[in-house]
């Protein structure tokens, strides 16, 4: 059948979590970068929807084909990582050490790939620098999102740092459930399909994926936002890296696997 039973995703999300935990270094980096740069590609054709259409939604919709090269391809995506390995480790098939080795890792190998492509996006947008990213609707777009994602907080002072904190949560709460979706199908389609609608869902929403923002604020710093190095990881970076932890950690993964693991499999 290409419908997989919950108790059977479950078991399905700790073999993942184990076989994630066992990978090395090399693996790690390059799924982990594959993977930001997928989702940075993924960003700005949304991003190039919305200023053509002047829709959101538009662009929400459009933006879950990054993360379905990552999960059809097996790359290293932290954000799901955070759900797949905590319940991995709580089952007994991997360790605190393998899991802190795979989040470091990994999280270095999605921003490598990130800041990559927004590199590499800023030379084709701005010819090289001969064009002025305030006069293209794209760069115009990811300077505004980049502000906002930055100095939109830091000027709430800690109270911008808690609404970071808890619109990652519910980000990752969406992202995380994405990957799981895709376990729910034993079929390529059935698994696109399946992991399409959280995925909509958190960008349509606006709420924060860090790995996302690995990408869409570089790149605003490289188009001319006013942002500080400093100033993406104080505001952003760390309070949704940890907000990401804690929904994907929690309310995908625990949430399932304390209700939904098989009998046999918790002896």
């Amino acid at each position: 059948m290409a419908y997989v039973k919950p108790e059977d995703v479950v078991e399905n999300m700790l073999k993942a979590g184990a076989n994630k935990a066992n990978l090395g270094i090399k693996d790690l980096l390059i799924r982990g970068a594959l993977s930001g740069v997928f989702l940075g590609y993924a960003t700005t054709l949304a991003i190039t929807a919305i200023t053509q259409t002047g829709l959101g939604i538009v662009g929400a919709i459009i933006f879950p084909v990054g993360f379905v090269m990552i999960i059809l391809l097996g790359l290293e995506l932290a954000t799901g990582n955070f759900a797949l390995l905590p319940i991995a480790v709580m089952d007994g098939r991997t360790t605190m050490s393998k899991l802190a080795f795979n989040w470091t890792w990994v999280l270095i190998g999605n921003l490598i790939g990130s800041v990559l492509y927004a590199f590499l996006y800023y030379i084709v947008i701005t010819k090289m620098g001969h064009i002025d990213p305030t006069t293209i609707a794209a760069a115009k777009k990811i300077i505004a999102v980049a502000e906002h994602k930055t100095l939109a907080y830091g000027a709430l002072g800690f109270n911008g740092t808690i609404s970071a904190f808890t619109s990652a949560l519910l980000c990752n709460w969406m992202v995380t459930l994405g990957a799981v979706m895709a376990l729910t199908s034993t079929t390529t389609i059935g698994k696109i399909a399946a992991m399409w609608l959280p995925i909509m869902t958190f960008f349509a929403l606006g709420y924060e994926h860090a790995i996302v923002n690995m990408f869409v604020i570089p790149a605003g710093i490289m188009l001319g936002a006013n942002i500080s190095i400093g100033e993406w990881w104080a505001y952003n970076e760390i309070p949704v890296i940890l907000g990401n932890i804690v929904g994907g950690m929690l309310f995908t993964g625990m949430a399932l696997y304390i209700t939904a693991r098989k009998k046999e499999a918790a002896l």
